[in-house]
């Protein structure tokens, strides 16, 4: 019906559907409005806050007559009501934690600790934010690069009214709606209902190589990067864009996977199964160290930092898609209304044709294919990626760095090529070098700009520095555990049971202590090993029972990693674990070390824990 009224129009086809569907939605959902304090605690209900206007009228009275009797009996009736509730909340708490309803315990485990993020939102008190913020996020707009579609036939890929309400039905039903004004609860809901008009839909976009605009459309929430504002690159831009093209995203984005080699970027750490930022600094460092253990040899390391990277990828760059389906991906990409929303101002909209909105789901895979060519050109050096944070590594010998330099031209030239901004001031370089004769080391320019040296630096959540000492790390997550501590003992006078205390040290500090663990802690010192079982055993005492302490958790997660690497044949350090003859059936060819730094990195301690459990 919607389909022969809007006359294969897609856009007019989507949008009946969309109004069709808010119509519905508005007369059959009921509107609740909940009045909320910001000091209101879960556990205080409205036979709560009668005792407390008793209590406050008998303190009234009490000052007239001189006789404070009632009011004695009724702070004691209350104090008396604010024990049982807490009590029941707790219990509420615990049967959450024990039926894995999550969110549920989460949500009271913060109301319990006072837990308060620790960016604000912004404010709308600016009635022209919104408008520089949204031309600030479209500078990056480039209207002289020709948007070329190639000539193909028709897109072949279609979907089932299966497939669809498998994707509905997976849904989020807490996501905000769009600016369609869809919600998610409703399409989840009406899963099976919604399938088979909006598979045609999905298949008529495909067939034609066109998204709807209302799919298109964003709008951007700006988030405060930190808690103190000072200008308009302080806010990221996150897009909250259609449910519904979400979910046509996912299952385009599927499709496309499934067709990609599982060898392309393979020192892209990001977006992809069995890699994280645990691989990604696990292969930055060996690489360094190996190379250190030989004579007359120093590393550079070159941290980078682009501009707004999603915000300038070139839609006709989307290299390795199958030609049939660029030309959707790139409608996708261009004419995109967008709007910048803050509080209740809402800016004129602009319309885009560059960059992938931050919140789509195919914006990280695109952005992976987009910057998969920008690869070492040089065999001394390597570009190892986690998303948008780039570091090139050069491993120098003889003081020879002619391959190193040239590479950082050649990525420069890469970044002019590709629609990429380098930002110079937020990009460092840090240079490690253990020689006793060491030289003056020339430093790097980009753009004519020299790029700042620095003697430590925070590398995909951990902090290395140019010694390889891990002292600075180690300083800084004890004192975030040991803020982490005092939660734990508020939860401790609670009353929770040792089970959930457990649980919250194992998600909130553990977690802090033992993040990327395989990459450092084989490096630490006995006194840096020493504060952060220090903290372990401070939990200890509050959970009241037993912890693993974080060298056992080094050495299980260093075995269970090096197992799902010698499993994944695709890894970039797969080759590092030689299997011996068949005589010595499990066992690993060692790797020579001629330094404590090398035979305690990961992949050589993952090489000695093999062995020894054959």
């Amino acid at each position: 019906m919607f389909r022969i009224a809007s006359d294969n129009n897609i856009d007019e086809y989507a949008d009946s559907v969309c109004e069709f569907i808010r119509t519905c939605v508005e007369d059959v959902v009921p509107i609740a409005t909940i009045k909320t304090f910001p000091n209101q605690k879960p556990w205080i209900d409205g036979s709560i806050r009668v005792k407390l206007k008793a209590q406050t009228t008998a303190f009234n009275q009490g000052k007239v007559s001189g006789n404070m009797t009632e009011y004695k009996q009724c702070s004691y009736s209350l104090r008396k009501a604010i024990k049982q509730a807490k009590r029941q909340y707790r219990d509420k708490v615990e049967s959450q934690f024990n039926g894995s309803d999550t969110r549920g315990m989460w949500q009271g485990l913060q109301s319990i600790t006072y837990y308060r993020k620790k960016s604000s939102p912004v404010t709308d008190q600016d009635v022209l934010l919104p408008g520089r913020l949204n031309n600030f996020f479209a500078r990056f707009e480039d209207n002289t690069v020709p948007l070329t579609r190639p000539a193909t036939k028709t897109c072949g890929l279609s979907f089932t009214a299966a497939e669809v309400s498998k994707t509905f039905k997976r849904v989020n039903p807490r996501k905000a709606a769009g600016p369609d004004g869809i919600p998610s609860r409703a399409l989840r809901a009406c899963a099976d209902q919604l399938a088979g008009v909006f598979t045609d839909i999905f298949n008529q976009s495909l067939y034609q190589s066109a998204v709807p605009t209302c799919f298109k459309r964003a709008t951007i929430v700006p988030v405060p990067k930190k808690a103190k504002v000072t200008e308009l690159n302080d806010y990221r831009p996150v897009a909250l864009t259609s449910v519904i093209m979400k979910c046509f995203e996912r299952l385009v984005k599927d499709h496309i996977t499934s067709t990609l080699p599982d060898t392309l970027d393979p020192l892209q750490f990001a977006y992809r199964p069995n890699r994280s930022t645990d691989d990604a600094i696990s292969t930055t460092l060996p690489t360094a160290l190996t190379h250190l253990d030989k004579r007359n040899t120093y590393v550079r390391m070159l941290f980078i930092d682009y501009s707004s990277a999603f915000n300038t990828i070139v839609p006709s760059k989307t290299l390795g898609l199958d030609p049939a389906l660029c030309n959707w991906v790139l409608d996708f990409l261009t004419g995109r209304p967008q709007v910048v929303r803050v509080g209740n101002n809402i800016s004129s909209p602009l319309i885009l044709n560059t960059g992938a909105p931050q919140g789509c789901v195919l914006s990280p895979l695109l952005y992976s294919l987009f910057t998969h060519d920008c690869v070492a050109t040089h065999a001394s050096n390597s570009i190892i990626k986690f998303a948008d944070d780039t570091t090139v590594v050069g491993l120098i010998t003889n003081n020879d760095e002619m391959a190193y330099r040239e590479e950082v031209r050649a990525l420069g030239v890469w970044c002019q090529e590709n629609n990429l901004t380098l930002n110079v001031n937020k990009t460092k370089e840090m240079i490690v070098d253990f020689r006793k004769q060491q030289r003056e080391h020339p430093p790097i320019h980009i753009d004519g700009t020299v790029v700042e040296r620095v003697a430590s630096f925070k590398f995909l959540g951990i902090h290395i520095t140019d010694k390889l000492n891990w002292s600075t790390h180690t300083d800084s997550i004890v004192k975030k555990a040991q803020q982490r501590l005092s939660n734990l003992r508020r939860l401790k006078k609670f009353g929770l049971s040792p089970k959930a205390l457990t649980n919250f040290y194992r998600c909130t500090i553990e977690s802090i202590l033992a993040g990327c663990i395989t990459a450092w802690y084989g490096n630490c010192s006995a006194l840096n090993r020493k504060s952060l079982q220090r903290v372990v055993r401070s939990a200890q005492r509050i959970t009241g029972g037993k912890l693993p302490a974080l060298q056992d958790t080094y050495t299980t997660r260093c075995y269970r990693k090096a197992i799902k690497i010698i499993k994944d044949i695709n890894h970039p350090s797969h080759c590092l674990f030689t299997p011996l003859s068949s005589r010595r059936r499990g066992q690993y060819r060692c790797i020579k070390a001629g330094t404590e730094r090398l035979k305690n990195s990961f992949y050589l301690k993952a090489i000695r824990l093999l062995n020894s459990h054959h």
